[in-house]
């Protein structure tokens, strides 16, 4: 059995942030109830066509779902959502500031009704303040949070190539929602909180704001390298290929010195003797790597990388990734069903010896109203909540 079977979710949501904290969910054995807008359903849906003329995103942020369609400013289908709420354990959204409260849904009244409730909201910037209203679209957040100004070459930005600010918000959402879980356990009450992908993002941002706030200068964007640890990056090989490494700590520095370059003597360069003077002095140091890894081919760079145990990896692209030999090696690939035929998805990250991950069906646009609505009407045998 799963941990999270028993537990009912009832979801409000769209796009990234809440279906991704929900999916997690759903992924440890939560049951979760999807409430789309009738006709289009959540507008992730219409982003791409690409799997299977599925979208890549409702894909990746939605097995083991199920679907309902509700216009919930309809009184008919409001109604429907209360009684979904009212048999529910936990309660997720990510609509437009403002409006859970126009629809009667704000964790005030919610939790007056039904104490034992946890009630979970995702928003832009949070309630309060100037950006309370403001509209938050990944990229938005990403230039806010300061993502941006970290990322690219020294010469422009680039956004994050991942939706980081909807992926952060998620996840706090998620162990947000297990820990408030956890406390009913201990309490018997439910509650309420709130994640902002402002704040979750922010979060992610502390080495650079401390970095910035005490030493008085931001970090400069360095591309593929990093901006306050050298070497630490990619660096040229005889053949034209690029050999990405890490080096973190002096003991390192020095065996990579001795035998990845064979210049023991480099390690006692006042240049390059500290980690801040190597960061300090990149350019001589990057001239000096390069000038002893342009007579060597990759492979044997990456043996010599090897054998002294310095970190290093080589460049994938996306479908390298995907047929990682790693991957390959741990069963880390399932099948789950939807609308249009199996399809190939990664387990979650947390493994469990003995316990399979749930890698149920992806929905298609309300699939599910009418077993639902049998459930609420006691016509099917099965009830749709655990209050």
């Amino acid at each position: 059995m799963l941990p999270l079977n028993g537990i009912t979710i009832v979801a409000l949501e769209q796009a990234v942030a809440a279906p991704f904290a929900t999916r997690q969910l759903a992924d440890l054995g939560a049951r979760v109830i999807k409430v789309e807008r009738p006709g289009t359903g959540d507008f992730a849906r219409g982003y791409d066509e690409t799997v299977r003329g599925m979208s890549s995103h409702f894909v990746w942020l939605n097995r083991n779902k199920e679907s309902i369609a509700l216009d919930v400013k309809r009184p008919e289908d409001a109604a429907v959502l209360r009684r979904l709420l009212a048999r529910a354990d936990v309660f997720v959204q990510n609509l437009a500031p403002g409006a859970t409260e126009r629809l009667g849904l704000d964790a005030a009244a919610l939790l007056a009704a039904h104490p034992r409730l946890v009630v979970c909201g995702i928003s832009g910037y949070g309630t309060g303040g100037p950006y309370a209203h403001a509209k938050a679209y990944d990229l938005l957040v990403q230039c806010e949070a300061g993502a941006m100004s970290l990322t690219g070459t020294e010469h422009e930005p680039a956004k994050i190539g991942l939706p980081v600010a909807d992926i952060a918000a998620g996840m706090y959402a998620y162990s947000g929602i297990l820990t408030a879980l956890y406390e009913r356990e201990r309490t018997g009450l439910g509650g309420a909180f709130e994640v902002s992908m402002l704040e979750a993002l922010g979060e992610w941002m502390g080495y650079p704001a401390y970095f910035t706030r005490y030493g008085g200068t931001t970090p400069p964007r360095s591309g593929a390298e990093h901006a306050a640890i050298a070497p630490y990056g990619p660096y040229r090989a005889a053949d034209g290929a690029q050999v990405f490494l890490g080096v973190q700590n002096e003991r390192e520095w020095a065996a990579f010195c001795a035998q990845v370059l064979q210049l023991p003597e480099l390690a006692a360069d006042p240049r390059f003797e500290t980690n801040s003077a190597r960061v300090a002095h990149r350019a001589a140091l990057r001239e000096r790597i390069e000038e002893r890894f342009g007579r060597l081919s990759a492979r044997e760079i990456e043996r010599r990388l090897a054998d002294a145990r310095i970190a290093h990896a080589r460049l994938r692209d996306v479908t390298g990734f995907t047929e990682h030999p790693q991957l390959a090696a741990r069963d880390r690939w399932r099948t789950v069903d939807s609308p249009v035929g199996p399809l190939h998805a990664l387990l979650p990250p947390v493994t469990v010896p003995g316990r399979e991950p749930r890698m149920d069906r992806i929905p298609a646009l309300d699939e599910d109203r009418e077993r639902i609505l049998a459930e609420l009407d006691g016509t099917s045998g099965q009830t749709p909540g655990n209050r």
